[in-house]
């Protein structure tokens, strides 16, 4: 199961990006994915979780109405829209396979992987 995050980079607050997630070994349909991020001298935080039964989606508060997850079936590739993007946003951004406990977003298995930076800045 391994989980590849990419599409970082640098852009103004306002702005938008769009990250992907290509997920290779299985498909998206078999687990529940969603995305994290680790601000500087932060703890990992999850973002977002989609189920892969019925694609209902969990966000946290912070990102939820700015941040959009969607998934490419045919591409097994999840996306992550972020617009209006905060100078609080910035972190890196990985993709991992999840569940929701009590609200909180978790990792469920596997290693992270690499991740994508992504600098909110002016």
């Amino acid at each position: 199961v391994q989980l590849q995050a990419s599409g970082g980079g640098l852009v103004q607050p306002g702005g938008s990006l769009r990250l992907s997630c290509a997920a290779s070994g299985f498909g998206l349909d078999y687990y529940a994915v969603g995305w994290f991020r680790q601000a500087p001298q932060k703890e990992i935080e999850g973002i977002s979780c989609t189920s892969n039964t019925d694609d209902r989606t969990t966000y946290t508060d912070s990102v939820k109405g700015r941040f959009t997850i969607s998934k490419d079936k045919a591409k097994n590739t999840m996306y992550l829209q972020l617009d209006n993007l905060k100078p609080e946003d910035t972190a890196v951004y990985y993709c991992a396979t999840c569940l929701v406990v009590l609200g909180d977003i978790t990792k469920a298995f596997g290693s992270w992987g690499q991740g994508t930076l992504v600098t909110v800045s002016s």
